[in-house]
């Protein structure tokens, strides 16, 4: 079994909002008034972005949420771009940067610290090999990026779906296992805006969101990739790692998650520690000190790798069903006639 986790998983105050999230009982409904005043600045500010709305030039791909916390957006992401480099198309990757010290417009390269560009531009960055640029506004970002890489024909934003001053051609919502939870709006739902909302597609874990709105909907399906990296550049077969107790680190929205999918492939797992999502893990220490191997998800180990590059991290894979690729491919001919190949 495994122990307790030395940090509270990401904090009681989230905790508690989900749980309350997931239902209308008392302490949603005590919300509820906060959430009609976010309702009304959240209308008042979408009209404002939309009225000075402006595109990049390019196509434009969003992949957001309507729910506040993790849903996914990374991986969909991560398989968008893959798909489009296999199509014949340039992409490139926008993102505000969440989490980074830093306030500027600028370039994540593969290297850069995550304190820096945010931890989900390092990895895509990394992951990806396509141009990556950060910024507050995210059309900065796609200036500073097709100025500097003028073949990129494709752009896709990470995140971003309320980011509506950046016009947009296709808009992918993710949804998690839990959906829209109550329903209700932030404080005491978690949406981030009405739903339904008209989108191109909703993705989505588990059941589909309910309402589902008129946008088709995909099932996605995540699992763990047989092998794992670590910080030097080793590559090891996941299932060699089942040959001991492990230690499991995840600072992630739901950590939980990942521990569950490490315990489906047959890792023990010793000791774990869930920390809050972004975290920087400068002050991390292990909780075994028994020569254990120590396991991390391949967002945290952008920054874990820093200090332990021998920790081993774990990629995600993501499968979408044929159907939703052939409605992007329709839907970015319909933006591009000329296709992929256009300068």
């Amino acid at each position: 079994m495994p122990s307790t986790p030395t940090h509270a998983p990401p904090t009681t105050r989230q905790n508690s909002l989900r749980a309350i999230w997931q239902g209308r009982g008392v302490g949603a409904w005590l919300l509820w008034p906060l959430s009609c005043l976010y309702g009304v600045l959240q209308g008042w500010n979408a009209r404002r972005m939309r009225q000075r709305q402006q595109h990049t030039g390019l196509p434009v791909i969003v992949v957001g949420n309507v729910i506040a916390g993790g849903a996914g957006k990374t991986p969909v992401t991560q398989a968008v771009v893959a798909h489009l480099q296999a199509a014949g198309w340039r992409p490139g990757i926008l993102s505000r940067g969440y989490g980074r010290k830093t306030d500027d417009c600028r370039e994540a390269l593969p290297d850069s610290p995550a304190n820096e560009v945010g931890d989900e531009p390092a990895l895509l960055a990394r992951s990806t090999g396509v141009p990556v640029f950060v910024a507050p506004k995210r059309l900065d970002a796609a200036r500073a990026l097709r100025q500097k890489y003028p073949q990129v024909n494709v752009l896709v934003s990470d995140d971003g779906l309320q980011h509506l001053a950046m016009a947009r051609d296709v808009e992918l919502c993710v949804f998690n296992d839990e959906g829209v939870g109550n329903g209700f709006l932030l404080p005491a739902g978690p949406l981030r805006e009405p739903w339904p909302r008209d989108v191109t597609a909703t993705l989505y874990a588990g059941q589909p969101p309910q309402p589902a709105g008129e946008a088709p909907a995909f099932a996605l399906q995540r699992q763990l990739a047989d092998h794992a990296r670590n910080g030097r550049g080793d590559s090891r077969l996941l299932n060699d790692l089942a040959a001991q107790p492990v230690e499991a680190v995840a600072a992630v929205a739901r950590p939980e998650s990942f521990f569950s999918m490490l315990a489906a492939r047959g890792l023990t797992l010793g000791a774990i520690q869930a920390l809050p999502d972004h975290y920087d893990f400068k002050s991390f220490t292990r909780k075994l000190d028994n020569g254990s191997t120590l396991i991390c998800t391949e967002k945290d180990a952008v920054k874990l790798w820093r200090c332990f590059p021998d920790a081993w991290a774990v990629p995600l894979q993501l499968q979408l069903p044929d159907a939703f690729w052939a409605l992007l491919d329709l839907r970015l001919a319909a933006v591009c006639p000329s296709g992929p190949g256009r300068s």
